[in-house]
């Protein structure tokens, strides 16, 4: 069991290297070439004007806001599988990222139109009322639907239609800033703020904290609930608990980033492969390490493949995740 322990420890070392590695990476790539040489210049406070706000003012917000909002959706995507007992469970697949983005988009148009400029906190409020009314009409429909492969069915139905309600506002907005909206609607990081960046962090670490601080009672709940309640863990407000802080993580990515696909069901899913085990103690920092390392990942491929052009982030996570959900699909049900 220490030896199991020591690996596991290891590997989230390793990975906490390779993510500072992947981060010093995204800082370097880019439109304007910059090089490991200028990065280490900007670092020593040795390099010129133009550089340094290119790193400090545009590169390194987005870097850190792909590492905390990556983390934070698949942590988000941990909790729900262990809410609904699926590792096919995750945000985005329950619709209710989509349900976040619906809420945020209507509030934006509403107040842009008429002037008013919505705070970052205004944004995560809106996000948390959408995500809370999209788990609302799943957990309803988990009560008459047993079958959890058909109550997948319905998320992907709901955000479906969350998205195409979210399509039809943006498209037919008149406000110039409004019809901006239509990239953040795919997924981005593109524009984060240093604003932006500190509002995240302080919701995420908020949010982290109460994850780790109700790990023991999750523990004991993905053996059972009567497992749990034997154990002494109150299931009514362990659940709560969860449904509230998956939501807030989902909530706050959706409100700087908009929705991005997969990253919160499959990443949690290739951390239990990678940790053999599904220990909340074990997989909550698993999880944030590995979702931040492969979001940011995704992020420098969106804005360096096609440059200029930048694809919505949500396109490159689908191409190389949506393979990891159709295996875990394919090995729960073939």
């Amino acid at each position: 069991m220490q030896n199991k322990t020591k690996k596991q420890v290891a590997l989230i070392l390793i990975m906490t290297i390779l993510l500072i590695i992947i981060m010093l990476t995204g800082l370097i790539l880019g439109s304007a070439d910059i090089g490991p040489s200028g990065l280490i210049n900007v670092l020593l406070g040795k390099g010129d004007v133009l550089t340094t706000d290119i790193i400090f003012s545009i590169r390194l917000p987005r870097v850190l806001a792909a590492v905390i909002l990556g983390g934070a959706l698949s942590v988000s995507g941990f909790m729900l599988q262990i809410f609904f007992g699926n590792p096919i469970a995750g945000p985005y697949v329950l619709g209710i990222s989509s349900g976040a983005k619906l809420i945020v988009a209507l509030v934006m148009v509403f107040l842009l139109g008429n002037g008013i400029i919505i705070s970052s906190f205004g944004m995560i409020c809106a996000a948390f009322a959408g995500s809370l009314i999209s788990m609302g009409i799943v957990l309803l429909l988990s009560g008459k639907v047993k079958n959890m492969s058909m109550l997948v069915v319905c998320g992907v139905m709901i955000g479906y239609i969350c998205s195409a309600i979210t399509d039809f506002v943006v498209t037919f907005a008149e406000d110039s800033n409004i019809v901006n909206l239509h990239n953040w609607s795919l997924g981005s990081f593109s524009g984060i703020s240093w604003e932006n960046v500190f509002i995240a962090f302080l919701f995420v670490i908020v949010s982290l904290i109460f994850a780790f601080i109700i790990s023991k009672p999750m523990s004991a709940y993905q053996f059972g609930e009567e497992y749990a309640a034997n154990m002494g863990v109150n299931i009514k407000k362990l659940r709560i608990l969860l449904i509230l802080i998956s939501s807030m993580l989902s909530a706050t990515v959706t409100a700087f980033a908009g929705p991005i696909s997969f990253v919160g069901i499959a990443v949690p899913h290739l951390m239990r492969m990678a940790m053999k085990t599904s220990k909340p103690l074990v997989m909550l920092p698993a999880c944030f390490i590995s979702g931040a390392g492969i979001t940011l990942i995704c992020d420098c491929i969106a804005r360096t493949a096609f440059a200029p052009t930048e694809l919505s982030i949500s396109s490159v996570t689908a191409v190389f995740l949506a393979p990891v959900v159709i295996y875990m699909m394919e090995v729960r049900h073939g």
